[in-house]
């Protein structure tokens, strides 16, 4: 069986938001800058994020961070997304997606990280 094909834009994105959580229907949606690969990830507001997977594949890892950030947060050193709402499959999106708590920082990108080891050892701490 073929996987849908599935765009994945803001007017979607606005189109979930509005019809499935209304109450942030007015926050304006715009894309991060780096989106991701299994999921694509929008800013919803000023402080949430919005993340649908991007194939099948990826589709079961929402309901599994549903269930383990909340849980995890409390023992970690440094903050995790918390998910604030889950969306439902609709026609044109067929897959579970969320919405999270923005957490303010950069990516890590080998120019931004002065040693790797070290960089290496404070990830496996995590």
């Amino acid at each position: 069986m073929l996987e849908p094909e599935v765009t994945i834009d803001t007017a979607l994105v606005s189109r979930l938001v509005a019809t499935q959580f209304p109450r942030w229907k007015d926050l304006a949606v715009r894309p991060v800058a780096s989106g991701g690969w299994d999921n694509r990830t929008f800013h919803l507001g000023d402080h949430m994020l919005v993340r649908l997977p991007s194939a099948a594949a990826y589709a079961l890892q929402v309901e599994k961070e549903h269930r383990w950030l909340p849980r995890l947060a409390p023992l970690l050193p440094l903050p995790v997304p918390v998910p604030l709402a889950m969306g439902a499959p609709v026609d044109d999106y067929p897959w579970h997606w969320s919405v999270y708590r923005w957490i303010e920082g950069e990516t890590a990108t080998l120019e931004r990280i002065a040693s790797l080891p070290q960089f290496a050892a404070g990830l496996a701490q995590f």
